[in-house]
């Protein structure tokens, strides 16, 4: 049985806008602000994810989940080129390094310019629970894209805390959500491929794993 705290908004704020890089990533977050009665909306830009039929299986997977809550959904569409090119030259930066700095960059950007039109005043995202993110980068990240508007705010709650890392997990077994086996990008499937012929394992195989 899930055991869960009420969470609030920081004081000033009514409704926030989460961005959301997957279902197995944001299903704990969505249940616990469904569980704390807070306002949101699902907001959905990864131009990161490669190739484009596993950028589709993620974001089906996390419409399913936000049709089954009722729960708001923008779909900020796959806007690839952008991504390509704001990353040019970056194609052999390590898991954590500069690179995926400016893939937050690049998200968080569309985020909050997102927040600011249709009246947001509070974004976070749901890449902070994953164990292998540097919530700190990801904050950084975050906390530059709002700078950019007066009155808004990036929410940097640790999602991972009170057990929610586990319940993560647990919901993605639950709803048996698509299994990704990579971050997403063209060059996280291009390590993970050679680590794992290194280590004697098959290359990964996109549509096929689910928890």
């Amino acid at each position: 049985m899930f055991k869960r705290n009420l969470l609030q908004l920081p004081v000033g704020h009514s409704k926030l806008l989460l961005h959301s890089c997957c279902a197995p990533c944001s299903g704990e977050i969505m249940e616990t602000m469904l569980f704390s009665g807070i306002d949101f909306t699902v907001f959905f830009y990864n131009p990161n994810i490669h190739p484009l039929k596993e950028y589709t299986l993620r974001k089906e997977e996390n419409i399913r989940f936000a049709e089954q809550y009722a729960v708001p959904f923008f779909d900020a569409d796959y806007d690839v080129n952008n991504w390509f090119k704001r990353t040019k030259g970056m194609e052999s930066e390590p898991e954590r390094g500069v690179r995926c700095t400016i893939c937050f960059d690049i998200r968080f950007e569309r985020t909050a310019l997102y927040a600011y039109q249709h009246g947001f005043s509070i974004i976070t995202s749901s890449l902070g629970i994953s164990r292998w993110k540097d919530m700190k980068q990801i904050n950084s990240c975050g906390i530059h894209a709002v700078a950019n508007y007066s009155n808004m705010v990036y929410w940097e709650f640790n999602w991972r805390k009170n057990g929610g890392s586990k319940r993560m997990v647990e919901i993605s077994k639950r709803e048996k959500f698509y299994q990704q086996e990579y971050c997403g990008c063209i060059h996280s499937l291009r390590d993970s491929n050679r680590h794992r012929i290194t280590n004697g394992r098959e290359r990964i195989k996109i549509g096929v794993k689910y928890y």
